[in-house]
């Protein structure tokens, strides 16, 4: 398995001048996901949780949507001139009687770590079909609970810790309390790496949770948490646009700058309450 961090010496300078010391960095490896056996995405991610990764990418391209879709995960040996195994190869196996991902899913060339939608080979396979409907969850949140989530998610960043150069991403229920969290140097992997959690645990749909992230709110996280059947996402930075434009049509809620007491609701106010104001 790879490292999740490296150490490098770096030349520190500050006031007192310049010192030579040790530094941590998050690591950054390329991660090819091949479906029996054929190349499907190669994404620059942080090691660990690599299978949970896989699950979680075949979610939200509308690949799985139950644990019971995938017979199989294995890293592919041999990924190296002298057939040594890198870990950085893993080949799914579907289930029989699951359709394989049609060609218009592959990835022209690779995912990088700041986006997971560029590398999509057609305008087409952008938007996915999902296999549940979110704007029907009957959830209930309070905004009281849904403050206390971001400080959770830091103090829950190990890795963030020893490197300031992680995206995080977490599961919380109803009451607030922490279900999965993951890290990732790619936002949108730590969100896979949450909803392939899920989906080992036969989890999905994600009825009655809120997904949070350290970031922005990017439309392909929105896409994501739908494809889970998350009804409810919050972020400490701000939506794009089109992110809330597919929040509003699919019936999930938004939340964006959840920092301290406040929150800016952009989508599905009607299931947040709190008793603090009156309802807008």
């Amino acid at each position: 398995m790879g490292r999740v961090t490296n150490r490098y010496r770096v030349v520190r300078l500050a006031e007192g001048g310049a010192a030579e010391r040790p530094d941590t960095l998050a690591a950054e490896e390329p991660l090819e996901i091949r479906v029996a056996g054929r190349p499907l995405t190669v994404t620059m991610r942080t090691p660990g949780n690599d299978f949970d990764l896989a699950r979680g990418f075949l979610v939200s391209e509308g690949v799985v949507a139950r644990a019971g879709d995938i017979a199989g995960i294995r890293y592919c040996a041999g990924a190296t001139r002298d057939g040594s195994n890198t870990y950085n190869v893993l080949d799914v196996v579907l289930a029989e009687g699951v359709t394989a991902p049609d060609a218009s899913l592959e990835r022209n060339f690779y995912t990088t770590s700041s986006c997971g939608v560029c590398g999509k080979a057609s305008l087409e396979a952008v938007r996915t079909v999902s296999s549940w409907t979110v704007g029907d969850d009957p959830v209930e949140l309070s905004a009281a609970t849904i403050v206390t989530m971001p400080d959770q998610l830091r103090a829950a960043q190990r890795v963030f810790d020893r490197t300031g150069g992680l995206h995080a991403a977490a599961l919380f229920d109803v009451d607030g309390e922490l279900l999965c969290v993951r890290e990732d140097v790619g936002r949108h992997n730590a969100v896979d790496k949450v909803i392939g959690w899920a989906l080992d645990g036969d989890r999905l749909p994600l009825r009655g949770t809120v997904l949070m992230v350290s970031g922005r709110a990017s439309f392909e996280l929105v896409q994501k948490a739908v494809m889970a059947g998350i009804p409810a996402m919050a972020a400490v930075s701000a939506p794009s646009s089109l992110a809330v434009d597919l929040a509003r049509e699919m019936g999930l809620t938004l939340v964006g700058f959840l920092r301290g007491a406040t929150m800016n609701i952009y989508a599905g106010a009607e299931r947040i309450s709190d008793d603090r104001f009156a309802t807008v």
